[in-house]
């Protein structure tokens, strides 16, 4: 009874957190449209039809066609996918990255702590989207490169969150009895102290997406990320910004589509932060 009712408690207070319903909406409807497109999707993303150039959004083509008549809505409904594919494999890239350092500078200290943390502070001079420019620039433009520069230079934050964590656990009672126990220093970090430092690294990366999602809509607006013909809100938006009177259309609604995403990334990484909060958590549980 009692575990059912602290189970309500904790879900009471789940549910009333806005930001957090709000983007675990918004973030869902993307997920399923992402997932289902084959199913959502009016036509043929590829397909061309040159006798419906530049048509305006109507009941046929719901948010009108491009320079070659394919429909935009069909393919914003695919670039759901190359977008979201890309948040996720690029902060995962940067979640295994950020935290391995982050738990090996923080767990041995000293000379390893100092070398790590140096070498993340000189990555964090360089800004991260001229960083990115500066590395794709000499890798062929595709959505592999796109993931993996994108997590490769995004650990740093991370790596520095989870380097605190573990420098105010590591010398906790139960981390002494594991020591004391002869577990290797691995087990260590792997099972006792990364399980108890993962709250605000779930925080990071759910915020870690949306910039994700953001970077890559940029560079393939720049032409330095998921080319044509395969559909991404980036290349939409590039077709769109010269016929951005005559066609609109092409800019307005993959731009609806990063801007949700983005916000609803945002919103449920605010909404976990405050629903993680543990001295929150427990006050309002006790009440």
């Amino acid at each position: 009874m009692e575990r059912n009712s602290l189970r309500r408690k904790i879900f009471s207070k789940f549910s009333k957190n806005i930001l957090l319903v709000t983007g675990s909406i918004i973030v869902l409807f993307f997920i399923i449209v992402a997932v289902f497109a084959p199913f959502i999707a009016t036509h043929n993303p590829a397909l061309t039809n040159l006798d419906a150039v530049f048509t305006a959004p109507n009941s046929t083509y719901l948010f009108g066609t491009d320079a070659l008549g394919r429909d935009v809505f069909s393919r914003v409904v695919y670039g759901a996918r190359i977008s979201l594919f890309v948040g996720f494999i690029a902060v995962g890239i940067s979640l295994i990255i950020g935290v391995i350092l982050g738990l090996i500078s923080g767990y041995y200290g000293r000379v390893v702590d100092s070398i790590i943390m140096r070498f993340t502070d000189i990555m964090l001079c360089f800004p991260t989207f001229f960083l990115i420019l500066a590395v794709i620039a000499f890798l062929k433009p595709s959505i592999i490169n796109v993931m993996v520069v994108i997590g490769v230079t995004g650990w740093m934050g991370v790596a520095r969150l989870v380097r605190a964590e573990v420098m105010s656990v590591k010398n906790r009672e139960y981390i002494t009895a594991a020591r004391l126990q002869g577990l290797s220093h691995v087990k260590i970090m792997f099972k006792h102290i990364l399980p108890n430092v993962l709250s605000p690294v779930f925080v990071t990366a759910t915020l870690g997406v949306a910039s994700a999602i953001l970077l890559e809509s940029s560079l393939s607006f720049l032409g330095l990320g998921v080319l044509p013909p395969t559909p991404s809100w980036g290349n939409i938006l590039t077709e769109g910004q010269n016929n951005i009177i005559n066609a609109w259309w092409l800019s307005l609604f993959p731009g609806i589509a990063i801007v949700l995403t983005a916000l609803g990334y945002n919103l449920l990484g605010e909404g976990l932060r405050d629903a993680l909060d543990h001295k929150n958590n427990k006050s309002e549980i006790k009440g």
